[in-house]
């Protein structure tokens, strides 16, 4: 057993954790991230999904601010990526907004740099196995790591697993959603003259339900049935290599696999029971408590704001969500799910972990307006009105 302790602890290191870390890590706080895999950035990144989608509302205004942008332009400083001219559009489909297609190697790097520079403990390739709650409080996770299994306490937790690991393990209840498709197996195959060319085509598969489980689609939360998930999706790869090699057009040595991803695609798993819960029909609402914006990466104009209430469990103290485990119903679970909104979120769990710490108190009991003060301090906008916009609802 070994023991640590910190100000924030940053459960997660997605795209969510990370912009939680910087956060936090930023405003003075001594701060770990605690992550599975040995990269940052999660489905962004392990899973292959290299499309930041848009921080604008397809008309040309832009809507997400702070570190989400800061992360999209991180995304080209090691590698490709190009912004549109997205200012001068209306009506715009997803390509032509405010956002790129980037390497996920090269965001690795530099959310990397981002980190280490912020003065982040990171702690990769570690396992949370355990929450440890006292009076509805969390007040320690378990890990365990190459040096076995230890404990680390914190002031402040934030849960940016996904699928609201941590909230699972200290005993709530937690709402599962069945992802409405199976999910996109993105991979690489290399061109005919590879390496010379490093010429890469993409390719989309769907990953593997059985026929029964097309239309429901997985849960995503049963060890079993994820790698079933796994395994059925490569399976569906193979057959498509052998049916092009049986055309004799291609072979092994012109097309084949260059990257897989290393973590399950699964969209939507588990949330938190949270305080308010964003429901479908919700876009152009304002909320007194909102911590930024999202627009909606399916089709222009439509803007979403993000309560803060939607971030805090119910029944348990000194946690706080970030990210796809945000609490947010079908079809505004499509928002909070992708990459900006993860960064938003994360920025501002982050951020109020920060100012817990400070006044010596769980962040559900922080005012709405003194977080949404020092969001705006860092860049961010907050409300419709602070960029032009008005709130139908």
């Amino acid at each position: 057993m070994f023991e640590k302790s910190y100000d924030v602890v940053v459960c997660g290191g997605g795209i969510a954790g990370t912009a939680a870390a910087l956060a936090a890590a930023r405003r003075g706080q001594k701060t770990a991230l605690i992550e599975k895999t040995i990269v940052t950035g999660g489905l962004a990144t392990a899973g292959l999904i290299f499309v930041y989608e848009p921080l604008c509302d397809g008309n040309g205004t832009q809507v997400t601010f702070g570190i989400a942008e800061e992360l999209l332009l991180a995304g080209m400083k090691y590698g490709p990526g190009d912004i549109p001219d997205w200012r001068r559009a209306k009506g715009a489909k997803e390509a032509g907004r405010y956002r790129i297609i980037f390497s996920p190697a090269s965001l690795v790097i530099a959310l990397d740099e981002l980190l280490v520079q912020a003065g982040v403990d990171i702690w990769y390739d570690t396992l949370i196995c355990a929450a440890n709650v006292h009076d509805e409080r969390l007040t320690a996770i378990e890990v365990e790591n190459k040096s076995g299994r230890g404990r680390i306490t914190a002031k402040c937790f934030i849960d940016a697993t996904g699928d609201a690991d941590i909230a699972h393990q200290a005993g709530l209840v937690c709402p599962t959603s069945q992802n409405k498709l199976a999910v996109w197996i993105l991979e690489h195959t290399a061109g005919v003259n590879w390496p010379q060319e490093k010429s890469i085509e993409q390719v989309s598969m769907y990953a593997g339900c059985s026929a029964a489980d097309k239309k429901r689609g997985p849960l995503g939360i049963d060890g079993g049935e994820v790698s079933r998930f796994v395994l059925d999706g490569r399976a569906k790869y193979r057959d498509r290599l052998k049916k092009e090699y049986g055309t004799g057009q291609k072979d092994r040595k012109s097309l084949f696999p260059l990257t897989l991803p290393s973590m399950a695609q699964f969209r939507t798993t588990r949330q938190i029971p949270a305080q308010y819960r964003l429901r479908d029909e919700q876009d152009w609402t304002h909320f007194d408590d909102s911590i930024g914006m999202a627009g909606d990466w399916r089709k222009p104009g439509y803007v979403w704001e993000i309560p803060y209430h939607s971030m805090l469990p119910v029944g348990l103290k000194n946690l706080i969500a970030a990210g796809r485990c945000t609490a947010a119903e079908t079809d505004a679970w499509e928002i909070a799910r992708v990459i900006p909104t993860a960064a938003l979120t994360g920025e501002a769990a982050g951020t109020a972990a920060a100012l817990a710490v400070v006044d010596g108190i769980s962040p559900d009991e922080i005012p709405a307006i003194k977080l949404q003060d020092a969001l705006r301090r860092t860049g961010s906008k907050i409300h419709l009105e602070d960029v032009g916009l008005v709130p139908k609802r």
